[in-house]
């Protein structure tokens, strides 16, 4: 039963992220709230998140100089509460316009500008989190290796400074073969070996760390895990909690990646400051961030929490969504 009080709730980029919008609908029936939701999109009748929102809404490229001016659109029309963003490509734009939309009663899901520009910059993410004392692979940037190739623990993994959804990766086991030129500006790890762990963190409004729950991604599929189970590890806390300290202003849903190889120890080499593809396998095993940015937003009392199941095991599929 709903108490009748709608809340409306924005998926931004909403996409593929049906996983995402059903856990926000199911925190809304444990809250016994009216959750509806919202889900824009580029391309709105070919994303299976907005067919299975309340509302569908098309909205142009973040990187559109009408991006924020068509979601403030929306959520002055709809009464939007909440904004969810699901890229991290569109987060630079959020956290600069996050006054704009409080203005208009709209909480956009955001860490602050500062955190915002770090985590999208690959080569300062590793040296903010290395000062921090995080464990992270040696980095170096194009220049650097390419002055002095001695300095990289060859062979090397390289990956788009700014880069996102697993595009631009490559390995280069010597100097030799490198190509003469990138077409965006690089950086350089060393190559880790190990399991691969993603990390999901809850920081509150107040900006006081909540939650951490690392799975193990046991299978991955176009850079998502498609097969994950939940492992309690102290020390993953442990990094969670200078990483989380490292990040001047971050709040509600992040996850951040790391390989634990057997010679180095965990090192941590990403950082997403929004909610993880993994983020329902967290949510099942009782992690609701879902709930606790609802319950935020609502000033109802707040249940977030480091209590959650180890060993929840998700193994997804493919599933289609049929109109017409």
């Amino acid at each position: 039963m709903s108490d009748g009080k709608a809340f409306p709730i924005l998926l931004s980029s909403a996409g593929r992220r049906a996983g995402l919008l059903n856990c926000f609908r199911q925190a809304g029936r444990r809250l016994n709230r009216d959750i509806v939701l919202h889900a824009a999109d580029l391309e709105p009748d070919l994303s299976s998140a907005c067919a299975l929102a309340d509302h569908a809404h098309g909205a142009p490229r973040c990187d559109d100089p009408d991006f924020i001016d068509r979601m403030l659109g929306i959520s002055r029309d709809h009464g939007i509460r909440l904004i969810v963003p699901t890229i991290d490509t569109e987060l630079a734009a959020y956290a600069e316009a996050a006054d704009r939309f409080a203005a208009i009663g709209t909480r956009v899901h955001v860490s602050g500008p500062d955190t915002v520009a770090i985590v999208r910059d690959k080569n300062r993410t590793a040296s903010v989190l290395d000062a921090a004392g995080v464990p992270v692979p040696a980095t170096l940037t194009e220049q650097d290796l390419r002055r002095d190739p001695r300095a990289a623990d060859w062979p090397v993994f390289a990956k788009p400074s700014g880069g996102s959804a697993s595009r631009g990766l490559a390995v280069f086991r010597c100097a030799s073969d490198l190509p003469d030129a990138f077409p965006e500006p690089m950086i350089f790890q060393t190559l880790l070996e190990g399991p691969e762990y993603t990390v999901n963190v809850f920081v509150d409004r107040e900006g006081a760390l909540r939650c951490v729950v690392p799975h193990r991604r046991l299978r991955i599929r176009a850079g998502e895990v498609e097969k994950g189970r939940t492992e309690n590890r102290a020390d993953l806390r442990a990094i969670a909690e200078r990483l989380v300290a490292a990040l001047p202003d971050a709040r509600g849903s992040l996850c951040f990646q790391l390989i634990d190889d057997p010679r180095h120890g965990p090192r941590v080499f990403e950082i997403n400051a929004r909610f993880g593809g993994g983020y329902p396998l967290a949510d099942h095993a009782g992690a609701s961030f879902a709930q606790w940015l609802i319950e935020e937003e609502l000033d109802l009392p707040r249940s977030a929490g480091d209590t959650w199941r180890d060993g929840v095991l998700m193994l997804r599929y493919d599933e289609a969504v049929f109109r017409g």
